[in-house]
């Protein structure tokens, strides 16, 4: 009697060869894709701007609580580390944001075809760092 897992891994090329293939499609079935790329690091920023959320919660719940929980945060994020995290939290909400613009397009059925889809992934890209650079130099003009 065949495992029915091992019969579903075994197919035929075009010329009737017996391969053997992955049960499920895996990274070494795909080549890297702006598409596909693009969809991971949607997801990516999506879980990026929860957490960043968290640091701006902790702002919030600090300037309610008192001078000295206030202070220690703004000292955080004018730290290293925290400008590091906050550049890292404004491009994901740039990226997330302006994909999240192109995903809407594609709900309406705009866009679908493949040389609009690698249009419009490279536009978000360029939005992205566009969007993210002037952020900082009004930031850093007000500041």
């Amino acid at each position: 009697m065949t495992d029915t897992r091992e019969a579903l891994m075994v197919a035929r090329t075009s010329d009737g060869r017996t391969v053997r293939r992955p049960l499920s499609p895996h990274l070494q079935v795909y080549r890297p894709q702006i598409t596909s790329a693009m969809s991971i690091l949607h997801r990516i920023t999506g879980v990026a701007l929860s957490c960043g959320t968290l640091l701006l919660v902790w702002f919030l719940i600090a300037a309610v609580e008192s001078d000295a929980a206030y202070a220690r945060v703004a000292w955080f994020i004018g730290s290293p580390v925290g400008y590091l995290l906050m550049f890292g939290w404004s491009v994901a909400l740039w990226y997330h944001f302006c994909n999240g613009i192109r995903h809407i397009f594609w709900d309406f059925g705009m866009g679908l075809e493949l040389p609009q889809v690698h249009a419009s992934g490279k536009a978000v890209l360029v939005a992205t760092a566009v969007l993210t650079v002037l952020t900082w130099v009004v930031f850093a003009v007000v500041r």
